[in-house]
């Protein structure tokens, strides 16, 4: 099995230090939507939430085409492969024992496709699933792996999909690492340019997007614009009342 190394592991105290500065964020929903709640009590929609507004259009179509039960039906049991896959990286490279993953048989099947042909391009890892926040653009989320891929530090997205991807289905996607990205410089003064998404489709087939984020800072700043012009951003007081009815 393969070893990966972390950068908490070694003997770098001011980066350590850094790093250690990154805070545990709780959420909240509100109105339905998703909310990061900074150590400042600020509520930030999460980046994924904000992402949905784009390309609604083609989702709606879909969802009348095949009809309520069976989009939600698809989008249940992908979403269910798609977290099991993810807790299965994590342990990977977290040096974890992976036995007990194996009874999930497709999930495990298409993890070991990533491992074989993706993963192990990954080391030096800086964090994972770890909440990001950004005062400046006023959005939150987690991010799947911070770590250096063939050598380059990046932002790592690890996805599923029932089918392969043009590289044109997959904006979202590089403005979500994108954001990850410029929330991490905010938080720890480490700036990040390359956004690596590692897709693997339901036949084994594992695609590699590398992306710049400055090819996606203006889609980030006019989506998040465009969020906030349509709905409303809580606070601490609005929210503890909606929860409270």
């Amino acid at each position: 099995m393969t070893t990966f190394n972390h950068v908490s592991d070694l003997n770098l105290p001011e980066l350590n230090d850094v790093l250690l500065t990154l805070p545990e964020l709780k959420t909240k929903t509100f109105n339905r939507k998703r909310f990061y709640v900074t150590p400042e009590d600020n509520y930030y929609p999460s980046i994924t939430t904000v992402l949905s507004i784009r390309n609604k259009e083609g989702l709606m179509k879909w969802r009348k085409r095949v009809g309520d039960d069976v989009a939600n039906y698809v989008s249940r049991t992908a979403a269910m492969r798609g977290t099991k896959v993810h807790h299965m990286c994590e342990d990977y490279l977290n040096n974890e024992d992976m036995e007990r993953h194996k009874k999930e048989f497709l999930p495990y099947a298409l993890f070991n496709q990533l491992a074989d042909k993706a993963l192990c391009n990954i080391d030096n890892i800086y964090a994972q699933e770890c909440g990001l926040y950004s005062d400046k653009y006023r959005v939150a989320g987690r991010v799947d792996c911070i770590a250096e891929y063939n050598g380059v530090l990046s932002i790592i997205d690890f996805k599923t999909s029932t089918k392969s991807r043009s590289d044109s289905w997959n904006e979202n996607y590089y403005i979500q690492g994108t954001a990850y990205a410029e929330m991490f410089q905010e938080r720890t003064g480490i700036n990040i340019d390359q956004v690596i998404i590692l897709v693997v489709t339901e036949d084994g087939e594992v695609q590699e997007f590398i992306k710049d984020k400055s090819d996606y800072i203006t889609p980030l700043r006019d989506t998040i614009v465009l969020w906030g012009e349509q709905n409303e951003i809580p606070t601490a007081g609005i929210v503890t009342e909606h929860i409270a009815s």
